[in-house]
């Protein structure tokens, strides 16, 4: 049975997500959406998509699909992904999996009660070098986990272009934050290589209190650009983690960790991709870290046919994960990041959210 894909979003949804879906076996992209007819007809021509609409709910419940790939605004997505779990559509969600703590319970539930397949896009895990540092530390790689620090850092606004598809980002109510959104995908690296988080406490504010662009003209931001936080896993393990939008001169992606057998480092010069990331990794008694090479075996996935030099290098993780949504809606095994992770992430969030505001350690099980 071929299983039918509508996109949302002619933008990084037709840019990435499409090659991505378009990978897998069994999989067709029937239908793509935007918010006006002109610019759903000129996406579907262009992108060769037999379906433009321009009513997200409608195409999710014309029948003609099976799966929604949603990626629009945090708060615009929210009742286009919940009439999809309501009406067992499947659905591959954006990140942040929502606006915020009363909205993804909602989602949860209406997940939990229904019988859709429900991921969201936090693709990152499925970079390879990150799968191989994961199956170091499930080897026994770092020991008994003591410590690390996490780095996310981007220079988007601090130098902004008047074209950058994301200068939406100061308005508030949107569900939008560096927190949210780099920290979102942050969270999910860490608990994908971690394992749970006991408490934690936070600091979310805003640091760039104006965006000047070339021609002189300025937004006054009204979201926060950076967050700390310094979380308790369940294993014992304390990391840093440190995130802002509008770091000067900001170095991407950087994660270190060590226990009592061994250190890892892993770096990305911006957003972690399948062909910049580098692992660094040395074992107690070394004289010091060796890049580790990636096997080949985790560099590809039965079933997955894209090019190893696509660009954007973000459509190889994501077909991964792609990939396991579509085994998992015929039956074969879970689907990875799914849900219950996304939730898990979003409790984070509000933990961090009430720590700042109440300037306190917040435990994780006070957010149900």
């Amino acid at each position: 049975m071929t299983l039918r894909v509508g996109i949302i979003s002619a933008n990084w949804g037709a840019f990435a997500h499409l090659p991505a879906w378009r990978a897998l076996p069994g999989v067709e992209v029937v239908g793509i959406c935007t918010s006006r007819q002109e610019s759903a007809e000129a996406a579907a021509q262009r992108f060769q998509i037999a379906r433009p609409f321009w009513d997200a709910e409608a195409m999710i419940r014309s029948g003609e699909i099976d799966i929604v790939d949603c990626g629009t605004r945090p708060s615009v997505r929210h009742p286009m992904v919940l009439t999809a779990l309501q009406n067992g559509v499947h659905v591959y969600n954006g990140i942040p999996c929502s606006a915020d703590i009363d909205r993804a319970r909602e989602l949860r539930d209406a997940w939990k009660a229904g019988s859709s397949v429900a991921i969201v896009d936090a693709f990152s895990q499925w970079i390879p070098t990150h799968r191989l540092a994961r199956e170091m530390i499930d080897d026994g790689f770092l020991g008994r986990p003591f410590a690390g620090t996490c780095s996310f850092q981007m220079s988007l606004f601090n130098q902004p272009h008047p074209q950058f598809p994301y200068n939406w980002f100061w308005q508030s109510g949107l569900g939008v934050s560096a927190m949210r959104n780099l920290g979102s995908h942050a969270l999910h690296m860490l608990l994908f290589l971690f394992g749970e988080v006991e408490e934690l406490v936070a600091d979310d504010r805003q640091l760039l209190d104006e965006w000047k662009f070339p021609d002189g003209s300025v937004i006054k931001p009204e979201t926060n650009d950076f967050v700390s936080m310094l979380l308790r896993f369940t294993s014992g393990m304390t990391l840093q983690l440190q995130v802002s939008w509008s770091a000067t001169l900001g170095q991407g992606w950087s994660l270190e960790a060590f226990g009592s057998n061994g250190r890892i480092a892993i770096t990305a010069p911006s957003f972690p991709t399948a062909d910049e990331t580098v692992l660094r990794a040395g074992a107690l008694g070394a004289s010091g870290l060796e890049e580790m090479a990636v096997p080949d075996r985790l560099r590809t996935k039965p079933g997955v046919d894209i090019d190893p030099a696509v660009q954007p290098q973000a459509a190889i993780p994501m077909a991964f994960a792609m990939h396991d949504m579509v085994e998992a809606i015929r039956g074969n095994g879970p689907p990875s990041p799914d849900f219950a992770q996304a939730w898990n992430v979003e409790r984070l969030l509000e933990a961090a959210r009430r720590s700042t505001e109440q300037r306190r350690w917040v435990r994780i099980e006070e957010i149900e």
